[in-house]
């Protein structure tokens, strides 16, 4: 879990930093990580990205673009921020939340659903540092590492993009 992790966040990094041209996914979900027979994560479905110089910081665009529960607030809304690399960093955080506490993200504005909103569980269990019991966590040495990628995935879904670590720090 750790590795893929580690995996999808350097590729995320290389797309951000690492090519000629800067290229924002704007669809980073499980759905788009594969995993060679090694388990190595490779970022698939590019229909969505956008491609901007490395100059560029702030990317523009007309309409929001990805998949509801890992779109990041200022795609939406610019009243958050400006829609730029960050937005695949919010994107990413959510998939961490999501293969570590081993449950699928729910939708905010699910009313008539008896379960909470996965990122406020998690953090009031973080915050609270209550004992998690996570899928295939056995030991207390793989339960810190869990806890860290959960640091880390609170991290990178802040609302403001600003606040957000670039995906450098994060790989």
């Amino acid at each position: 879990m750790y590795k893929i992790a580690v995996g999808v966040a350097r590729g995320l990094e290389y797309l951000h930093r690492g090519c000629n041209t800067r290229i924002l996914h704007f669809d980073i979900k499980p759905h788009n990580i594969l995993l060679d027979e090694g388990f190595c994560p490779k970022i698939s479905d590019f229909g969505l990205a956008k491609l901007c110089f490395k100059k560029e910081s702030i990317v523009s665009m007309l309409e929001a673009k990805g998949t509801i529960g890992y779109i990041a607030p200022e795609v939406f809304s610019r009243n958050f921020g400006e829609v730029s690399p960050k937005s695949n960093v919010y994107s990413y955080g959510m998939i961490i939340l999501e293969v570590v506490g081993g449950r699928e993200n729910k939708d905010v504005r699910e009313f008539n659903t008896s379960e909470k909103y996965f990122p406020h569980w998690i953090y009031k269990h973080v915050e609270q540092d209550k004992e998690l019991k996570w899928h295939g966590v056995n030991s207390s040495e793989e339960n810190e590492i869990a806890k860290k990628m959960i640091i880390v995935g609170l991290w990178c879904i802040q609302i403001r993009p600003l606040d957000r670590p670039s995906m450098n720090k994060v790989a």
